[in-house]
């Protein structure tokens, strides 16, 4: 029986324990939570740090692991990185883990690999950054930290044009204008300038010409060097400035031709991050009819996007695939169920405290394939700045996506969370 180290065993990583030993395969779950869901449901559940690589290696030398995987988080991908090359496993290596994790590095191998990225700077230093900004943008940038997930830090900045400043400063050259008097474009992109940072794993942060256009994700499963796109997710955020993701569905919507850009783009990047054996989630943006990458994780997606909506639209068991590519075992990707139109959105209430919601019983509809809400009465709801702010979510299958579409968004509506 082959050995599967889980590396982490929260709500993200439960789909995947549970394909694993329904595979076959022995799983072993760690994570630095005693009280992580996922410990239980694995053949052995393994309390440590999950970011220590060499805690991590002796745990996987003593269990002697065939394989070992991290899904739907960037935490430990160094570590999972430095067991495959240790241990002689399938899998990326510990510098493709890092340079898939690091914006900075990715966006550097993407323009070496002459995959199409939107211009970007790095930068530790407030002042170093909006003098960046100033001098080598002329339009509105992205701050996001260059090492995390999740829409954390990430925050949009206008362009620091005349009108932003003071009346005073507005007719002196931009040299003259007296830093931290009036300049409250300045003071706006260094208070999101630092908070990017210290969302920031290595406390650096991105600064990238903002992409005007709708999201997309593609799903990709990388065989000994070859992509295998699965399928293309059409994405729904919420507005400037933090872009937290609401909702996705699969298919897309959007011509086939638009597709077949984003899909070409998204595996130029694969090429260009150098990903061999591993499942892949590459997030792209449309500006003009041209793709742009954002980001690409060497990894199943979160959101429910590898674990559920894959196969609800492909037939495709995308966790299966991953399981098997990270012990070495060649990854069947043909269809096993009938494909259908799904999509999943989030609840995301008005701030403040939550005193009842209504209308529960709806998402017991059949055409309902999940559904869950986070909070309870007299919790309270957060403003959404990242995905950890959202409130509860609702998957909904129908015959065709457009109808998946509709009903999930009746439902978002309907389900109605009341706050004072």
């Amino acid at each position: 029986m082959k050995k599967l180290l889980v590396l982490a065993a929260g709500i993200l990583q439960v789909p995947v324990i549970k394909k694993a030993r329904e595979m076959g395969y022995y799983v072993i779950a760690a994570d630095g939570n005693p009280e992580a869901v996922g410990l239980p449901l694995a053949d052995k559940a393994i309390v440590a740090n999950i970011t220590d690589e060499e805690v991590m290696l002796r745990i996987a030398r003593e269990e002697q692991v065939d394989g070992v995987i991290h899904p739907c988080s960037e935490v430990s991908m160094n570590v999972m990185g430095r067991i495959n090359d240790e241990l002689g496993l399938s899998g990326i290596s510990r510098d493709t883990a890092i340079r898939a994790t690091n914006k900075h590095l990715m966006r550097q191998a993407f323009e070496q690999g002459g995959a199409p990225s939107p211009k970007s700077f790095c930068s530790n230093d407030a002042d170093e950054a909006w003098e960046l900004f100033r001098k080598e943008f002329t339009g509105d940038a992205i701050l996001k930290p260059s090492r995390n997930s999740g829409s954390r830090g990430v925050a949009k900045i206008a362009y620091p044009h005349p009108s932003s400043f003071s009346a005073s400063l507005r007719k002196r050259p931009s040299a003259e204008r007296p830093e931290g008097k009036g300049d409250t474009a300045k003071e706006e992109f260094v208070a999101l300038f630092e908070r990017a940072m210290n969302e920031s794993r290595d406390r650096s942060v991105m600064i990238e010409q903002f992409i005007e256009g709708p999201e997309f994700s593609v799903e990709i499963i990388v065989w000994q060097g070859e992509a295998h796109v699965l399928t293309v997710t059409d994405k729904k955020t919420t507005e400037a400035p933090y872009f937290v993701e609401l909702g996705h569905n699969q298919p897309s919507v959007f011509p086939k031709e638009m597709q077949e850009r984003l899909k070409d783009a998204a595996v130029a990047g694969v090429k260009a991050l150098g990903l061999d054996n591993c499942a892949a989630h590459a997030e792209l943006k449309l500006m003009d009819g041209e793709p742009y990458l954002m980001e690409i994780g060497a990894r199943l997606g979160g959101d429910f996007i590898s674990t559920e909506l894959t196969h609800l639209s492909t037939g495709v068991d995308m966790v299966a695939a991953a399981i098997d590519v990270a012990l070495g075992i060649e990854p069947d990707l043909s269809p096993k169920e009938a494909p259908k139109g799904v999509c999943i959105r989030y609840f995301t209430p008005q701030p403040g405290r939550l005193t009842a919601i209504n209308n529960q019983d709806l998402l017991n509809d059949s055409h309902v394939y999940d559904a869950e809400i986070y909070h309870q009465v007299g919790d309270m709801i957060p403003e959404v700045r990242s995905s950890l702010d959202r409130s509860g979510h609702v998957i909904v299958t129908a015959p065709t996506v457009q109808e998946a579409i509709k009903r999930a968004d009746e439902l978002i509506k309907k389900v109605v969370f009341e706050t004072e």
